[in-house]
């Protein structure tokens, strides 16, 4: 079958693409602004890509049109592909009715840490010898790929993303996945763009636990309210616990000892890694519980676990010059800020920590967290916020309005609206010792490497 698959370099859709040319489909697709790493590596498979939705590619006569979220009413091809009647699909209810429907899928839900805490239990299954099949939203090192899909394998992790499906179809993406194994690993506000508050996120929550066998596992952590709400909406499936109640859990010894892992009263070893922050543990915790309702002993997915080195672009070091270091990390929600943060003040206690913000997902535009940043930006000890000179945002927030609150609290703040100029303030500020952390979902306009050779290069 020929898979034409419109939004191609998004992370999710480009992996879709990878599975799909794995399972013997003929794969093309289009986007906005084609671009490397993930063009390269769909490149690479085979797989040609076109620049922009033109309504010419409807000569490429495909089976079938796989829509990414990215795609509108009004975009070219879309209207097209509409007008003829063409045979069109969401890439996740595609992948749910052709690839995961004879998968044993391990899903992972969460505000935070979907990415990582799914390159750990895919990380787990491959060093026990699972040969599991992924799709998740990052690349860790000893993975080496972000999709990866042979038929013969029974196992699937994917990172089960809250955000809707496509624009003719406004169920979360995860509803389609048929998990077995669910994962839930916290539940906050977010996605301001498309939920207009945290109850529409739980119903989007209670309708993949109702779509959990009652042969299967959900695994979630103790004392987070908004998942126990999910779970008192009705619950048909076994609820392993993380963090105490019986559960999994981290258990603090005496200081001269790494801490240990126990599954209710039984010590399982120590985790013993160069990860740093609670919400690390925590998904790790998770990891741990899903890998062993799959059946993996808990002592060896702890031995896998240790030597885990995480995933591109969560604390991903970039570069150490003239001792400074600067790190490239995902975080874009005030809670991901802070527990990043938080966890690297805990690793060093001394360093001075600089913090680099870039409002670039909805929510941050839209200014729904606005009023929580000053908070979570306690650990840094200067703080520079990228906001671009472009006027009102299309969603209707100006990107200096994002970051009033920050300033008005009184908080060592400077606001920057060019990125040559934010590389040299904060090359100026920067002192040997500093901790750079960059935050952005983005790519920042390759700031880190500007920021590394402006420091390189000295005052």
């Amino acid at each position: 079958m020929h898979l034409h698959i419109l939004g191609i370099c998004g992370t999710f859709m480009g992996g879709l693409a990878l599975i799909a040319r794995a399972a013997g489909h003929r794969v093309t697709g289009c986007d906005q602004g084609v671009y490397p790493p993930m063009s390269t590596q769909l490149e690479e498979q085979g797989i040609d890509l076109i620049e922009g939705f033109g309504a010419e590619q409807l000569a490429l006569k495909p089976d079938l049109y796989v829509i990414g979220n990215v795609v509108s009413r009004g975009n070219p091809l879309m209207e097209a592909i509409l007008n003829q009647n063409a045979a069109f699909i969401s890439g996740p209810q595609w992948l749910g009715q052709t690839i995961l429907k004879d998968q044993h899928v391990l899903a992972v839900a969460g505000t935070h840490g979907k990415t990582t805490t799914s390159a750990m239990l895919a990380w787990i299954l491959q060093q026990t010898d699972q040969q599991p099949n992924f799709l998740i939203g990052g690349i860790a090192p000893g993975l080496g790929v972000s999709a990866r899909y042979e038929p013969n394998n029974k196992l699937f992790v994917i990172e089960a993303d809250e955000y809707d499906t496509a624009f003719f179809d406004k169920r979360s993406k995860f509803v389609h996945y048929r998990a077995r194994t669910a994962i839930l690993n916290n539940l906050e506000y977010d996605h301001a763009d498309i939920f207009p508050d945290l109850g529409a996120i739980e119903t989007q929550f209670h309708h993949l636990v109702r779509t959990v066998p009652a042969l299967g596992q959900i695994v979630m952590p103790v004392g987070e309210p908004a998942l126990e709400r999910v779970i008192e909406r009705g619950c048909w499936t076994p609820v392993e616990r993380t963090g105490h109640a019986d559960g999994w859990h981290q258990q603090e010894t005496d200081s001269t000892q790494k801490p240990m892992i126990f599954r209710g009263t039984q010590a399982v070893g120590a985790l013993q890694w160069s990860l740093t922050g609670a919400h690390n543990t925590q998904n790790a915790l998770a990891a741990l519980a899903a890998a062993h309702h799959v059946g993996v002993a808990p002592s060896d997915a702890l031995d896998a676990l240790n030597q885990f080195e995480g995933v591109k672009r969560r604390m991903e070091v970039r570069g150490t010059v003239n001792n400074i270091t600067v790190f490239d990390d995902f975080a874009h929600h005030p809670t991901a800020i802070e527990t990043t943060l938080q966890g690297l003040r805990n690793s060093n206690p001394s360093a001075r920590i600089i913090a680099v913000l870039e409002p670039r997902s909805n929510t941050m535009k839209l200014g729904a967290m606005a009023s929580r940043l000053p908070a979570s930006l306690d650990c840094a000890d200067l703080v520079f916020c990228y906001a671009p000179d472009q006027g009102k945002h299309a969603l209707g927030w100006n990107a200096r309005d994002v970051f009033a609150p920050l300033s008005d609290s009184g908080k060592p703040v400077q606001i920057v609206d060019a990125i040559d100029t934010l590389v040299v303030a904060i090359a100026q500020a920067a002192k040997s010792g500093d901790q750079i952390v960059i935050m952005s979902n983005g790519g920042f306009g390759g700031v880190h490497d500007k920021l590394l050779a402006a420091i390189r290069l000295g005052p």
